[in-house]
C-alpha cells in the first residue's frame, strides 16, 4: 500500500560521518514531501512544497501543465528537491535532478492516485479513479519525471539542551555526492 515505513536518520548519526549512498536513497524513498526548486527567468529561484512518489530511482511529481514548474522543466530540464523529514528536529537532503514532462493520460491518473494515497496514508480505492481522471483532465495535469544525479548533504546541528552549545555545534561544509 501507500503507507510508508518511516526511517529516521537521527541528526547525531548524520553528524558522526558521511551518510552513505544507500542511506541517502532510503531517506528519499521513505519520505513524501519536498521543496521543489528551479531557476526562474527573472528574479530568484522558485520554490514550492510538493508531494512526490518514487518509480525505481525516478521521483514523480504531479502538477498542472500550465504551472511554472512544468514550464521550467521544459525550459531548463534541471530541478532540485529538498526532501524534508516531517519530524523534529528537521533533517533534509537536497537532490539534483534531470527532469522532463510526461503527458500520457494513464500515467497522469496513476500518479495522482498514488499521490492521493501518500497524502491520505493509505492506498486510494479504484472507485475514486473516475473522479481523479476528471480532475486531471480539467486541470491539465502532467507528470514531472525527475531523474536524480547528485545529492547535497549538510550534517544537521541541533541544540536540545544548554550543554549542546559547545564546539560540537560548529558546522562543517556540506558535500555534493553522486546519487
Amino acid at each position: 500500500g501507500a503507507r510508508r515505513t518511516r526511517v529516521r536518520i537521527r541528526p547525531t548519526r548524520w553528524e558522526r560521518s558521511e551518510v552513505n549512498r544507500e542511506q541517502r536513497r532510503e531517506f528519499v524513498r521513505t519520505h513524501r514531501t519536498a521543496v521543489f526548486g528551479y531557476g526562474r527567468k527573472n528574479d530568484g529561484p522558485a520554490q514550492s512544497i510538493v508531494y512526490y512518489v518514487t518509480d525505481g530511482d525516478d521521483l514523480l511529481v504531479s502538477t498542472m501543465g500550465a504551472r511554472a514548474k512544468a514550464k521550467a522543466v521544459d525550459r531548463l530540464g534541471k530541478v532540485s528537491l529538498c526532501v524534508l523529514d516531517e519530524e523534529w528536529p528537521p533533517s533534509y537532503l537536497v537532490v539534483y535532478c534531470d527532469a522532463k514532462v510526461e503527458t500520457d493520460p494513464g500515467a497522469v491518473v496513476d500518479l495522482m492516485m498514488r499521490i492521493a494515497g501518500v497524502m491520505a496514508g493509505k492506498e486510494m480505492p479504484e472507485a475514486v479513479r473516475p473522479m481523479v481522471e476528471e480532475g486531471a483532465k480539467r486541470e491539465g495535469r502532467v507528470v514531472l519525471r525527475l531523474r536524480p544525479y547528485q545529492t547535497f548533504h549538510s550534517p544537521p546541528k541541533h541544540v536540545h539542551q544548554a550543554s549542546d552549545v559547545s564546539e560540537k555545534l560548529l558546522h562543517d561544509l556540506g558535500a555534493s555526492l553522486p546519487w
